[in-house]
């Protein structure tokens, strides 16, 4: 037990940034620095001097009355390492100043890209599928650790970096345990679990909540949009009507209608609609919601890619030495195969008929300059091998 303590005051020791440090790299927390806001803090980014260079980070400036939050929080943070979890750089705590350094997310937060056309389906079903997966690993997914109820999902807190990866944040919500204490600082919002009235948040509440941004995510909308007067124009009772009614595509933002695949959002919107169910206990656990979510993805992933492919793949595959090896791939990584060439029997050798009307050109599958260009007018052929074909295939 002592050597967990002494670990675990020794990481804290390292993980100490001086304030006057914080101060210089944010210009003394200047407005031009400034990242965001929540209930209890303020958040600013700034190049900060680590191991000999500057890194770019966030600091997040807690409020002096909120103690108990900012613990919350730096608790979490330092003992839950996961890929779709914000990353701590250290924290401060003196002369009356709590701030917590969070690694840097160069495009801020989701909400701020719900409009983006630039952000594709694809992507947007990539960070729905990171926000489930940090879910499911707070609400159990590492065994040594207890359950931590988050309580505050929403797409402002979600962050996201250049490769639009997302990390959710805002921790100081979170729980332990399902306790009725502390809920006076639980925002009536769109994200709120309706079952709140009980008393207590628990994890099938975090699922509500991401039920709400799956929706925001699919829609390119806010929940709810500060100043909006008619309830009924919200996200959330346009959605579910729409859902049942079967006219879910109406409400589709705009930019990505065209990109989605009828599969893809079937699956997406049946477990986002789910994790919107009244009772707590028809909710599904965020493991089966990440499942969900990535057949969606396949289901797009198989379109596209299945578009890409010449028509006689299948042929193609069929004819070469290891057809078995190429049977269970994804049709993405088939593509990718395809386009670097695939070995044949020795007899044979594929070429393209080129669309400006060239004379064929025999190429050894084995070449580097064999490829598969994606254009439907492409033909493949197979001959036997003549002394003027290449000598290996």
């Amino acid at each position: 037990m002592s050597n967990n303590r002494n670990s675990q005051e020794n990481l804290m020791k390292s993980l100490q940034i001086p304030l006057k440090d914080i101060e210089v790299a944010t210009e003394k927390f200047s407005e031009k620095n400034w990242f965001g806001s929540g209930r209890f803090w303020e958040a600013y980014t700034g190049e900060l001097p680590r191991a000999g260079a500057n890194t770019t980070m966030i600091a997040k400036r807690w409020n002096g009355k909120f103690d108990g939050q900012f613990q919350a929080e730096l608790d979490i943070l330092l003992k839950r390492k996961h890929m779709n979890i914000i990353g701590i750089v250290g924290y401060c705590n003196e002369m009356n100043e709590k701030i917590i350094v969070y690694e840097y997310m160069s495009k801020g937060t989701l909400d701020r890209h719900l409009k983006d056309s630039t952000l594709k389906w694809m992507k947007r079903l990539q960070i729905c599928i990171d926000v489930a997966s940090a879910l499911e690993f707070l609400h159990g997914g590492d065994v040594t650790l207890k359950k931590v109820v988050h309580r505050n999902i929403k797409s402002h807190g979600i962050l996201l970096n250049d490769d639009w990866d997302a990390k959710i944040s805002n921790f100081e919500l979170c729980s332990l345990y399902l306790l009725k204490q502390g809920m006076e600082h639980i925002i009536h919002d769109a994200y709120l679990d309706p079952q709140y009235n009980r008393g207590f948040l628990t994890e099938k509440s975090d699922i509500y909540s991401f039920g709400v941004v799956l929706f925001e995510i699919l829609c390119g909308r806010l929940a709810w949009v500060e100043g909006c007067e008619d309830k009924s124009q919200s996200l959330l009772p346009l959605a579910k009507h729409c859902y049942t009614q079967g006219k879910l595509d109406e409400i589709v933002f705009k930019d990505i209608k065209e990109q989605v695949v009828p599969k893809s959002l079937t699956t997406f919107s049946d477990i986002a609609f789910q994790c919107l169910h009244e009772d707590d206990f028809e909710r599904p656990q965020a493991n089966k919601v990440a499942i969900q979510l990535k057949k969606a993805l396949e289901f797009q992933e198989f379109e596209i890619w299945e578009a890409k492919l010449p028509r006689d793949y299948k042929e193609i595959i069929g004819s070469s030495e290891t057809p078995e090896m190429y049977q269970t791939e994804k049709k993405k990584d088939l593509y990718k195969k395809l386009s670097d060439g695939i070995i044949l029997p020795k007899e044979k050798v594929w070429f393209i008929l080129s669309d400006n009307g060239e004379a064929n050109k025999m190429i050894s599958a084995t070449s580097p300059a064999f490829s598969y260009q994606n254009h439907r007018s492409h033909k493949w052929r197979s001959i036997h091998k003549s002394r003027s074909s290449p000598s290996h295939i």
